[in-house]
């Protein structure tokens, strides 16, 4: 073997040597231990345990809120009707009661249009109940069940504890 090709022999050697280790270096500089991949998981866990229990009931309270938002907002219809009618129609009568006229010779100055346009629901897309007391109404919602009684987010709300 002549002197030059031997000299290229060993820069060929150097080249290919010198990238294996530098692609090696490359490769480990871009890969995690195990370490520290266990402290990550770690440390999403225990975010996840101080976030998930907030977020999960946000939804329901959000419901209730919004349910006492349409009860409240069924009480000032209702103020509406009282106001042109003198009175607050029956409880038999119900929320129907402003979607149509449900006596012409009882409330003769009923609105030339409806009150509303469709009968007011809970978030849980149930109707919400009408009582007339006395002077002053109520007004109900069965809740996420939508059955009388139940507990939690699944118990009745009434707009006399909404307002509290």
């Amino acid at each position: 073997m002549t002197h030059k090709t031997e000299r290229k022999s060993i820069k060929l050697l150097k080249t290919l040597t010198t990238n294996t280790t530098s692609k090696h270096k490359i490769i480990s500089k871009k890969a995690f231990t195990l370490l520290e991949l266990l402290v990550v998981i770690l440390i999403l866990g225990i975010l996840a345990a101080a976030v998930v229990p907030q977020v999960v009931g946000a939804g329901d309270k959000a419901k209730v809120d919004l349910t006492c938002v349409n009860m409240s907002s069924a009480e000032r219809t209702l103020d509406m009707f009282r106001m042109d009618n003198g009175v607050y129609p029956e409880t038999e009568e119900g929320l129907a009661a402003l979607l149509s006229n449900p006596d012409s010779d009882k409330y003769v100055n009923y609105s030339s249009n409806a009150y509303l346009k469709e009968y007011p629901k809970d978030a849980w897309g149930g109707k919400l109940i009408y009582i007339k007391k006395g002077s002053g109404v109520e007004i109900i919602s069965y809740g996420a069940d939508r059955k009388e009684g139940g507990e939690d987010y699944s118990a009745d709300l009434k707009l006399s504890k909404c307002k509290k």
